[in-house]
């Protein structure tokens, strides 16, 4: 089982597009078309492949599969028949090699979906992809999607790729009959959380249910705990100097992050099985005992919106009820600001375009990038739009239209630090570094030793 991620299983981020993003967003986003941009080439086409221009067709290629394929497939067909365009979509689960592989071959497909901002990054640096500014109305785009989203694509002043699909990772599961039982209300503020947390315990329930154990990725999901706590106390900016490492790992404001984990995490009774059962316990399974037994053992799971497609399908059908069995909020930041919403934590796939010569590989960008896509995926569940735009009436329930509401509410995203730091901090140092630290290592010594991992 490989880490549960919106392209399937973990890709690797270069080092080297690491350290040109993390050049890029010191900044603002800004209008490129204003600004001047910085690519060669200037708003001309700097980027071709090998496809044939003008022949009706458009390939693309991307992580998923299986019913999620079909999906997205069926979000394609109106527009392929008015447009007379055939879309022609390929499923590669090891995305990562296979895109790196065409693009050395220079057969690129017309289009791609990255799951990190990292891979695209370095192939914008290589003068493959096309900016987005040239076939997109920036503008539009920009006031559409949630705030930040664009940021991770910038390179020397140019955006490079665009959202076609959200997960959101700031939302809190529970087990709704449970919640409504104890009459417990939704938690604004971190200490209003851990005053919830107590009065579960005192009432007799384990309040968390948390699961870690993903083979040789047991630990992401901690990364993202961490993550969603450096958020919710020291805001957007520090978080992005943080997974850019304009702030070394193991500043004093991450040990606080991982002290307040700790809080949650250890020892307390606070989740259920303790640092045995968080790490024995495969993600999948998280929620089962909240829906699976009679009294639930535990209420609550910090997950990303893709948790519903873990719910289980027997003896109840969770996944296919949503609004009956579950509830969701806002995992809440350490000072609630009056009308306002907190920052999120998201990841996304983004578009990129191999083939800016060709008229159809651009309608079908403009297309997929728009408010527009992904009717008829919303629909069948297990899909959010990145914009805050998009029509929620097309989600199928009310959980849904709740979790995406988190996210288009909010008023800045951040993306998912594992993902775009150094894979050999992101998707080692840090996932074994979790393991360590919930098993008692101290978080000092835990964010030294990440930090001594990251590339020099």
């Amino acid at each position: 089982m490989t880490r549960a991620r919106l392209g399937g299983s973990r890709k690797v981020v270069t080092g080297v597009a690491v350290a040109a993003t993390a050049l890029l967003l010191s900044g603002c986003l800004q209008n490129p078309n204003e600004t001047g941009g910085g690519a060669s080439g200037g708003d001309g086409i700097v980027a071709d492949n090998a496809q044939p221009d003008g022949d009706g067709t458009v390939t693309v290629l991307g992580a998923f599969g299986g019913v999620e394929k079909d999906n997205f497939e069926a979000s394609l067909e109106a527009f392929e028949e008015e447009s007379g365009i055939d879309i022609e979509y390929t499923e590669d689960t090891d995305f990562t090699t296979t895109i790196q592989t065409r693009v050395a071959a220079s057969d690129p497909p017309d289009i791609a979906f990255f799951p990190q901002p990292g891979g695209l990054l370095q192939f914008a640096e290589d003068g493959v992809i096309q900016p987005i500014d040239t076939f997109l109305d920036y503008d539009s785009l920009n006031q559409s999607l949630v705030p930040g989203l664009l940021d991770y694509m910038n390179y020397n002043g140019r955006f490079y790729g665009a959202p076609v699909r959200l997960a959101n990772k700031s939302v809190v599961w529970y087990d709704k009959e449970a919640w409504d039982a104890g009459g417990y209300e939704v938690p604004t503020t971190l200490d209003e959380l851990y005053q919830l947390a107590d009065q579960m315990k005192a009432d007799g329930t384990t309040p968390w249910c948390m699961a870690w154990e993903s083979d040789q990725a047991t630990g992401w999901v901690g990364t993202d705990w961490i993550e969603q706590l450096v958020l919710s106390t020291q805001g957007e900016q520090f978080y992005n100097d943080w997974i850019f490492h304009r702030v070394p790992f193991n500043d004093p404001k991450v040990v606080e992050a991982f002290d307040e984990f700790g809080k949650i995490a250890k020892g307390n009774g606070l989740v259920l099985g303790g640092a045995n059962g968080i790490l024995n316990t495969p993600v999948q399974e998280a929620m089962f005992p909240a829906f699976n037994e009679n009294p639930p053992r535990c209420i609550m799971e910090r997950q990303g919106s893709f948790a519903a497609t873990f719910f289980p399908t027997e003896p109840n059908n969770v996944q296919a009820d949503l609004d009956t069995y579950t509830g969701v909020f806002t995992f809440p930041p350490a000072e609630a600001v009056e009308g306002q919403s907190p920052p999120v934590l998201v990841g996304a796939d983004y578009a990129a375009l191999f083939n800016g010569n060709d008229e159809d590989a651009q309608k079908v960008m403009q297309f997929l990038t728009s408010p527009d896509f992904g009717v008829e995926w919303a629909r069948a569940g297990g899909w959010l739009s990145p914009h805050k735009t998009f029509d929620a009436s097309n989600y199928p329930d009310q959980t849904t239209k709740d979790v995406a509401a988190i996210a288009t509410d909010a008023p800045f995203a951040v993306f998912d630090g594992s993902d775009v730091m150094p894979a050999v901090v992101g998707s080692d140092s840090f996932w074994s570094g979790m393991r360590e630290w919930v098993e008692g290592q101290s978080s000092q010594e835990t964010t030294d030793k990440i930090e001594e991992s990251w590339p020099q």
